[in-house]
């Protein structure tokens, strides 16, 4: 279990990359040359090799969680829930331990809350699961959970922005890679299964994009062709691609869940304003708890010190008010003091439980 802060000092060419690239990197068999180029014609001098080798310096000193593809879970299918829990003071730890020992919790954070102080997300391959879980959990902790399931999403698409060149993270490569048709078919390919699940890991960061490694006794793709089929293949299971940043590296350790009780007629016209302020990370109506939790509607944000993230909450209960007059026990902020857990969704069981009959791939012949 770690405390939350963390910053490291950066070059110049580092900021770069972290605003340029964490979206939109070209997905094609040699996407170094026209990164390194797009990044010469925003004033920033670097050529290929010594862009990969920014990249590969970053992500092995953890600035970068990795370097690859970010995959919407939600598309492949399953179901993730956030759970909320109230663990008493004298018996924290021993309670963290014992929710974090349970396989199906991905993330456990401790929150400044007075009752609901543990907040943690549960991933399942299948949501009849949910139920069993948190009644497991339950019986093994004594304390009762509060499920917070997503009821509708307005935005998910971290950015952490940093001063230097790219600003605004605007460079976008993404016409280089393949054309997509989005689908709103749930499951996934055996195939489209073993692609995505290689990718959520990291690509491999090579030069030339070529070099081939044996996975299971069968010879990796090339990473270039390996991407481009998965995004491919995704048809909206893959969120983005580039660098997805460490954020706590990067000094965003203020990280505020922010609550509202929005009246409910008001939220398809509070969702789509509050998502649309660039600092909103994650946006999403939740169900309310009677008696325990009247907040219904849920933004993430994040700052890189206190009067920061102050500043960007003001910002938010300003767009608020737009919509209604919002009194003080309407709201809530929610900074997260500790990380209890931190594992990632397990993908590759949730793909496991949804593949679905395939039909050929002319690409694998």
């Amino acid at each position: 279990m770690d405390e939350v802060g963390s910053d490291v000092e950066l070059t110049t060419l580092e900021r770069a990359v972290i605003n340029a690239f964490q979206g939109g990197f070209p997905v094609a068999e040699r996407p170094w040359e026209p990164a390194a180029a797009a990044l010469a014609e925003r004033g920033v001098d670097v050529d290929a090799a010594e862009l990969l080798a920014t990249v590969r310096d970053l992500d092995d000193r953890g600035v970068l969680s990795r370097f690859g593809a970010l995959v919407n879970a939600e598309a492949i299918g399953g179901t993730a829930t956030l759970v909320a829990m109230h663990a008493p003071e004298e018996r924290y730890d021993e309670v963290a331990e014992t929710v974090n020992d349970f396989r199906e919790v991905a993330h456990n954070y401790e929150r400044e809350h007075p009752h609901l102080n543990m907040w943690f997300v549960v991933s399942v391959a299948d949501e009849a699961a949910v139920e069993r879980v948190l009644a497991d959990i339950e019986a093994a902790t004594g304390q009762e959970t509060y499920n917070l399931p997503k009821r509708e999403e307005f935005h998910v698409g971290a950015k952490f922005l940093l001063d230097g060149p790219v600003p605004d993270g605007d460079l976008d490569l993404s016409h280089l890679g393949p054309a997509v048709e989005p689908s709103d078919e749930r499951g996934i390919t055996a195939r489209e299964r073993d692609l995505v699940v290689e990718i959520q890991g990291g690509t491999p960061r090579h030069g030339d994009a070529v070099r081939r490694r044996r996975r299971g006794g069968r010879p990796a793709r090339r990473v270039g062709r390996r991407d481009d089929q998965a995004v491919r293949a995704g048809g909206g299971k893959v969120r983005r691609v580039g660098v997805i940043p460490n954020h706590y590296a990067l000094g965003y350790t203020e990280n505020g869940m922010t609550v509202w009780d929005v009246p409910d007629d008001l939220l398809e016209e509070v969702g789509p304003a509050v998502a649309s302020l660039g600092f909103v990370t994650h946006c999403y109506h939740r169900p309310r708890h009677e008696g325990v939790w009247p907040y219904n509607f849920f933004a993430m944000t994040h700052g890189r010190d206190e009067a920061e993230s102050e500043r960007r909450i003001e910002q938010v209960r300003d767009t608020m008010t737009e919509f209604w007059d919002v009194a003080d026990d309407e709201w809530d902020s929610l900074f997260s003091t500790r990380i209890l857990k931190k594992t990632g969704i397990r993908l590759d069981e949730r793909a496991d439980a949804q593949v679905r009959d395939e039909e050929a791939d002319p690409a694998d012949a």
